[in-house]
């Protein structure tokens, strides 16, 4: 039986200084921030005015959103053969305007404030505060 040092297996690269691999940590970094929910959720502040009477018997307000998505232009590898993507600037991400409609409740305050968390499909969540103003 060989010693663990005199195995032929062991000393067979013992000549090989460099290794010319690039290194891939870089690589399973952004694989695992794209597949891992371990990142912060993006955070947006909105105001909504409304009158006295909207306040009083609730309104429904349309928004617009800014979600951070995968880059459309380079499908979130930050680039397109080798140059860095024009769209995303090399993020691999850029945000979208995402569309949606907000109920107050009846008989909001002035300067009451509201979360909630818009979560689209395979993108990022981001938490939204919705402070009211009421005129």
């Amino acid at each position: 039986m060989l010693a663990r040092d005199d195995r032929p297996d062991a000393t067979c690269f013992a000549d090989e200084v460099a290794i010319d691999f690039p290194s891939v940590a870089l690589a399973l970094d952004r694989i695992r921030r794209g597949f891992m929910v371990d990142e912060p959720t993006e955070r947006w502040q909105a105001t909504v005015h409304l009158s006295a009477p909207d306040a009083r018997r609730g309104a429904t307000v349309p928004m617009e959103v800014p979600v951070r998505c995968t880059c459309s232009g380079c499908g979130g590898r930050g680039e397109s053969w080798a140059e860095p993507c024009g769209r995303c600037h090399g993020a691999g991400m850029e945000f979208l305007r995402h569309a949606l409609k907000v109920t107050v409740p009846a008989g909001a305050m002035d300067g009451d404030r509201f979360h909630f968390t818009l979560t689209p499909r395979q993108n990022t969540p981001t938490r939204v505060e919705l402070r009211v103003l009421v005129r």
